[in-house]
């Protein structure tokens, strides 16, 4: 993940995108996201609180599209059999419940986690897309996404920012 970022962040930035909007477009992208966005953000400098709040916001903006039409735009595609849509929407379809298995009770717990922690094919787009699949109401899985993506700054802030400034001054 972190050599897609660096290269997407030298890429960005060699096109003269500003170095601030460089972390908010890395972040807005899916599978990337947030993660990215923070490692992005870190390599060009940015301070620390300005980057957890690019990359939150540039994380956040299509969420709220995903939960509200995402099953419209899948319903549309497959009634209407576009061919190399329908096989991307039944992917995802089967990506998305498979990674959510059985959570009925725990719905809150299980969106901020899978959110939450970075890990590979995990994160906001995600999670959105298995809140929307399951019919998780929105007054449940917009905070557990929103908390989700609070964890996921916090780590992804912590192993970007805290442990290469702690070892800099040990070793530097």
């Amino acid at each position: 993940m972190s050599e897609l970022t660096e290269s997407m962040t030298l890429w960005l930035q060699g096109h003269g995108i500003p170095t601030w909007l460089v972390p908010f477009l890395v972040s807005i992208l899916p599978i990337i996201e947030l993660r990215g966005g923070i490692i992005a953000a870190s390599l060009l400098d940015i301070e620390l609180f300005k980057a957890i709040w690019i990359c939150m916001i540039g994380n956040i903006l299509p969420i709220p599209f995903i939960l509200l039409f995402i099953d419209k735009f899948f319903n549309f595609v497959k009634k209407h059999k576009i061919p190399l849509l329908t096989k991307m929407v039944v992917y995802l379809e089967k990506k998305a419940m498979n990674k959510s298995g059985t959570m009925e009770k725990g719905e809150f717990i299980f969106l901020l986690l899978f959110v939450g922690i970075p890990l590979p094919g995990t994160g906001a787009w995600t999670g959105s897309l298995i809140a929307s699949l399951r019919k998780i109401p929105l007054k449940k899985a917009v905070p557990a996404i929103f908390l989700g993506l609070c964890l996921a700054s916090a780590i992804m802030c912590t192993l970007c920012y805290g442990f290469p400034g702690i070892f800099a001054k040990l070793f530097g």
